[in-house]
């Protein structure tokens, strides 16, 4: 089984984590929410030294996909994700961005929207696609089972869920989402989020008071 390694890559004033992820064996891989500073991707891109087949999105808030359209045009990859329901946030991250002061992000689209059940590839490596709304309409997560890791976007923290008082966002739907489709994972399901550290699903279950 092929063995998958990431990097994680803080971009944006808001310490987004960039994740870079890819196989050792055939120095493919993927870039997972480039929200923005895609001078600092690119040199670590560079450092690992594999080629970026597609960028992958896990909603569409401007410091996940901020830098998406610039990482495309540099690198000549499509856009894959998140779900069609995050097509209006992804439309308006330039009016965002100016109201919060940040500059450089760009609005996006994708070249491929993604629903439940859909896979996508890293390398030779299959995710399975969920569709996990309330942190935003069209959040997705990136599962593999075999290796027992996902990439969940701003759905779940260590010690804290996705903020649900942006447009789109609903507490019910999102703490749904983590209890009908992430901790029937399994508790050694280990998972890279949008920010701050790892963690895994058990932790969470035992410990995140969100979801007591």
């Amino acid at each position: 089984m092929e063995k998958l390694q990431a990097a994680l890559v803080p971009v944006t004033p808001f310490s987004q984590n960039c994740t870079l992820l890819w196989s050792p064996e055939t120095k493919r891989g993927v870039v997972i929410d480039p929200g923005g500073d895609v001078p600092a991707i690119r040199d670590a891109l560079a450092k690992t030294g594999f080629t970026v087949e597609r960028i992958l999105l896990t909603h569409g808030h401007l410091d996940h996909v901020g830098g998406a359209m610039e990482l495309k045009n540099a690198l000549g990859v499509e856009i894959v994700g998140p779900h069609e329901a995050d097509r209006p946030i992804m439309a308006s991250v330039e009016m965002v961005a100016a109201q919060y002061g940040v500059a450089g992000m760009h609005n996006a689209t994708s070249d491929r929207w993604l629903v439940e059940g859909d896979t996508v590839k890293v390398s030779e490596t299959s995710f399975d696609v969920l569709h996990c709304p309330g942190h935003s309409p069209g959040s997705v997560v990136f599962v593999n089972r075999a290796q027992k890791f996902a990439l969940v976007g701003d759905v779940l923290f260590q010690g804290s869920v996705g903020r649900t008082d942006l447009p789109g966002g609903d507490t019910d739907t999102l703490i749904r989402s983590i209890k009908d489709k992430l901790l029937p994972l399994g508790d050694d399901f280990a998972f890279i989020c949008g920010h701050g550290p790892t963690s895994t699903i058990g932790q969470e279950r035992l410990h995140n008071p969100f979801l007591q």
